[in-house]
């Protein structure tokens, strides 16, 4: 196995960390594969939703590799290019058109913590602990990550979170809308799996236009525009609306063919 691995599941994409001995901690080899993992959910019509996990109950991601950063951090060409692998990794998380579920166990520090803020929907187990860390390292979190973070909490608790530094457990990350989900360890999984198929089981194509409408409210817009009264109008000739009725009046579920 390789440090990140990518399956397909039914209907679910699983994106897993898998670098347990430094506790899925991200180097730039990582952040620079994992845009071109998640083009691959992208453009694969078997999924419909992605799961971002870890193959290890201890982390689910300990943030950057500080060893690798310590050894680097004079380079400013590596400086770069880091920069430039973390933001198209989170640009790319963050704009995919399919829903995304973070499921967390252990520590998800730092960059792990801003891989799970860049999903849709986060599961925790109730041993996860969370963080964002910066200010521990003299660091300064990137303008994008910080808007993720403060779309999600609120303004007060960002502050709160990125000028202490603390970790935080998961009941207490669920309190200030960090996580979503809770779940024992040994639920995890099965947690994550039934949300993304309770996901997976409606119109994609009204998942994806919700998507891409809560984006432009995240982005600024305040009013319906040409293109969001389009995506409106369309859905009425769509063949999942077709057979939302059908399925509908025949008192059965419905399966959608969009994908």
């Amino acid at each position: 196995m390789s440090v990140m691995d990518l399956s397909i599941e039914g209907d679910v994409a699983w994106l897993v960390l898998n670098r347990p001995e430094k506790k899925n901690a991200l180097n730039h080899e990582m952040w620079e594969a994992m845009p071109g993992l998640l083009r691959q959910v992208e453009a694969d019509p078997r999924a419909k939703v992605l799961i971002l996990a870890s193959s290890s109950p201890e982390a689910f991601c300990a943030g950057a590799d500080i060893e690798e950063f310590a050894a680097k951090a004079s380079d400013v060409e590596w400086r770069r290019r880091n920069q430039a692998a973390i933001r198209e990794t989170q640009t790319t998380l963050a704009r995919l058109t399919k829903p995304t579920i973070a499921a967390i166990d252990g520590v998800c520090v730092g960059g792990g913590c801003g891989l799970a803020i860049a999903c849709d929907l986060r599961v925790a187990a109730e041993t996860a602990r969370l963080g964002i860390t910066p200010a521990k390292l003299g660091l300064v979190y990137s303008l994008h990550d910080t808007k993720l973070l403060v779309d999600l909490v609120g303004p007060a608790r960002a502050k709160w979170i990125l000028y202490t530094g603390a970790l935080f457990s998961a009941e207490e990350a669920r309190d200030m809308g960090l996580v979503d989900v809770l779940a024992t360890r040994e639920e995890l999984r099965d947690a994550a799996l039934a949300l993304a198929h309770s996901i997976a089981a409606n119109s994609q194509h009204a998942i994806r236009s919700t998507k891409k409408i809560v984006q432009r409210i995240l982005d600024g817009a305040v009013d319906d525009d040409e293109e969001t009264i389009a995506q409106f109008f369309d859905a009425f000739d769509g063949p999942d609306l077709r057979e939302g009725v059908q399925a509908f009046s025949e008192k059965r579920r419905p399966n959608f063919p969009v994908r």
